[in-house]
């Protein structure tokens, strides 16, 4: 039986495995250029896999939310045919999130004051966004009833 510790690299040699796949060796656009947007969802599915092996290791609400959110922001940029596809080559999410998991267990996986400060204008950007886009839809409305 091996010891936590040797099962945890395995772990983390997995989660580096994924990653690399997805983002290094572009199979996850790939995935959404051949199969728009399930092929979006298929890579997110896949780069939960990280935040899952983040929550089992500890690491705070806030770094599992921001964890959560590079997956969304990815997702959503490659939902965009063609060009968000090729965007998505640039924003590598997985490399981002298994980089977040590596170093904040080391530090025992405590969020740092940049990781509220990331995720609270993400969700002030969100909350903006919503706002926009339901006067937009109230204004219509209004225009065509």
């Amino acid at each position: 039986m091996a010891t936590p510790a040797v099962s945890a690299d395995k772990e983390i040699e997995r989660v580096r495995t994924l990653a690399r796949w997805l983002d290094d060796y572009g199979l996850d656009p790939i995935l959404g250029f051949v199969l728009p947007g399930i092929g979006d969802l298929v890579g997110s599915l896949l780069g939960l896999y990280i935040v899952v092996v983040g929550a089992r290791r500890g690491l705070s609400p806030v770094l599992l939310a921001r964890m959560l959110m590079n997956l969304a922001l990815d997702a959503a940029i490659g939902a965009v045919p063609v060009l968000g596809d090729l965007a998505d080559i640039a924003f590598k999410a997985n490399d981002k999130n298994l980089s977040l998991l590596v170093e904040r267990h080391a530090t025992g996986g405590k969020a740092a004051p940049r990781d509220w400060l990331i995720l609270g204008g993400a969700i002030a950007v969100l909350g903006g966004t919503v706002a926009v886009v339901g006067y937009v839809m109230y204004r219509l409305v209004h225009i065509f009833v």
